[in-house]
């Protein structure tokens, strides 16, 4: 005879396991259910459409469209009258940080649900929402300290750390779980990590440029004391050097038929236009909406060279 107790156990037992004793959430293969995609795809789109209306709120001078954090202005959450159009950039912009932790705490409770089949998603949604969470923290004091030049160029490149992380989620729902083998020769998978510290090098001396640059949220800003027109030039040199890299990638994994090939060839797109858009504003005087695509462009180079990072391993056939 069953109490009370065990019978609101067993129902919530029910509503979270499927006909065969499975989670919900998952299926027979351990890949998640379409849900958990759906909601895995949103977060990585937010976290992209941040960056973007981050790069908007800077590159329109909004920077201190709100004067505080977590209000807009002491006395109102909402941006008033007299704030303007920089008032309304700057909380649209915090505002979208609202769903955008909203997906991530989801995806951490729905993958929680199948954590003992797929560990490594739950480890993976877990660094999301943890990254989500600081970056509203960073963001805060971003506004406290006047939008210091080099606490928004570490605010920026978390963001681009996120995008990342997000996108290794995307890629590793699609597999299934166990035990991984390295799918590509060793030197491929040398000259792999060489482009990708290539990457970041070229990400870290860009945010350096634009931290000295004319864009940098507000007109009142002190610059990181760089050499804007120097930094352009240095910031060049990796990015050539990781264009040259990327193509012996995909020579390399076309010739071979590589399991990495096709991201391969998509990182080398994606680059190639970042590099256009990169020559372009360079010589355009940087005009603002030229430096936002770019911004943004970066964040997609830097998740395509993290899937194909990942495809380097494949899992165990079984």
């Amino acid at each position: 005879m069953s109490t009370p107790s065990s019978t609101a156990t067993d129902s919530a037992t029910d509503s979270a396991t499927s006909p065969g004793g499975r989670p919900r959430f998952i299926d027979a293969d351990g890949l998640p259910s379409r849900l958990v995609r759906v909601l895995a795809w949103i977060s990585f789109v937010l976290n992209v459409t941040i960056i973007a209306t981050g790069g908007a709120v800077r590159l329109t001078g909004s920077g201190l469209g709100c004067s505080d954090w977590p209000v807009c202005v002491p006395g109102s959450l909402t941006p008033t009258p007299e704030l303007g159009i920089h008032g309304v950039i700057e909380f649209g912009n915090r505002t979208l940080s609202g769903p955008l932790l909203i997906f991530a705490i989801a995806v951490l409770v729905l993958t929680w649900t199948i954590r003992r089949q797929r560990r490594d998603l739950f480890v993976i949604s877990a660094v999301v929402l943890g990254l989500v969470a600081s970056q509203a923290v960073i963001g805060g004091f971003v506004v406290w300290l006047h939008l210091n030049a080099n606490l928004v160029g570490v605010h920026y490149v978390i963001s681009l750390i996120i995008v990342c992380v997000t996108a290794a989620y995307l890629v590793r729902m699609y597999e299934r779980p166990g035990a991984r083998e390295r799918a590509v020769p060793t030197p491929f998978l040398i000259l792999a990590h060489i482009t990708t510290f290539a990457m970041a090098i070229t990400v870290f001396v860009g945010v350096l440029t634009t931290g000295a640059g004319p864009h940098s949220g507000d007109d009142s800003v002190v610059r990181d004391g760089f050499d804007a027109s120097l930094l352009a030039h240095v910031h060049a040199w990796p990015g050539y050097a990781a264009l040259a890299l990327t193509v012996a990638l995909v020579i390399w994994a076309l010739a071979q038929r590589l399991r990495p090939r096709a991201w391969s060839v998509a990182l080398l797109v994606v680059l190639l236009v970042q590099i256009g858009v990169g020559v372009y504003q360079a010589r355009s005087g940087l005009p603002p909406l030229a430096v936002g695509v770019h911004m943004v462009l970066a964040s997609l180079t830097a998740a395509a060279m993290t899937v194909v990072v990942l495809r380097l391993k494949r899992p165990v056939a079984t």
